[in-house]
């Protein structure tokens, strides 16, 4: 079994559910939907670090050319932190989608998968390949929330997507 293939299915599969969970959803859920995080925050907190953790280290981090400062983080408790008002659209997610799921291959072949510490400060005595599976379960945690939103809601079910 060849590891980066299985790595970029796993990833692949993982961001097209999430993107099957932010197309059909509705504006009022967008903007909070009566969650203290709304839908649009989840979404750009997992695009961020699923596009962070595919790099080799913090320094080679590039963020998204329309990354605004506090808007990647999940505020602990809920509803805490800073106030955001100009939410993403959208449009600007699935475009910030495409971006990450299109370097997949790219940042799969150019990580070391033995270095012992993974490249990053918060998850750095992880090991590099264990860290992946990490950002993997990360994007899945997050879909699934996504879509357990959208079926409280009375929207469209997300569909298992196989690995690609």
């Amino acid at each position: 079994m060849n590891v980066r293939a299985a790595l970029k299915g796993q990833y692949r599969s993982a961001l097209a559910m999430l993107r099957r969970a932010i197309e059909p959803c509705p504006p009022e859920l967008w903007d909070g939907g009566g969650y203290p995080t709304p839908f649009w925050r989840v979404a750009y907190h997992t695009l961020y670090f699923a596009d962070l953790y595919l790099q080799p280290t913090l320094a080679s981090f590039k963020p998204w050319e329309l990354h605004r400062d506090d808007y990647h983080d999940l505020p602990w408790p809920p509803g805490s932190g800073p106030a955001i008002t100009d939410p993403y659209t959208p449009a600007q997610l699935l475009e910030y989608w495409a971006r990450v799921n299109d370097l997949i291959d790219a940042a799969v072949d150019r990580l070391d998968l033995d270095a012992p510490e993974s490249g990053i400060p918060w998850h750095q005595s992880m090991p590099k390949l264990e860290h992946q599976l990490h950002n993997i379960r990360h994007i899945q945690h997050h879909a699934a929330m996504l879509s357990g939103r959208l079926r409280l809601a009375g929207e469209a079910e997300v569909e298992w997507v196989r690995s690609k």
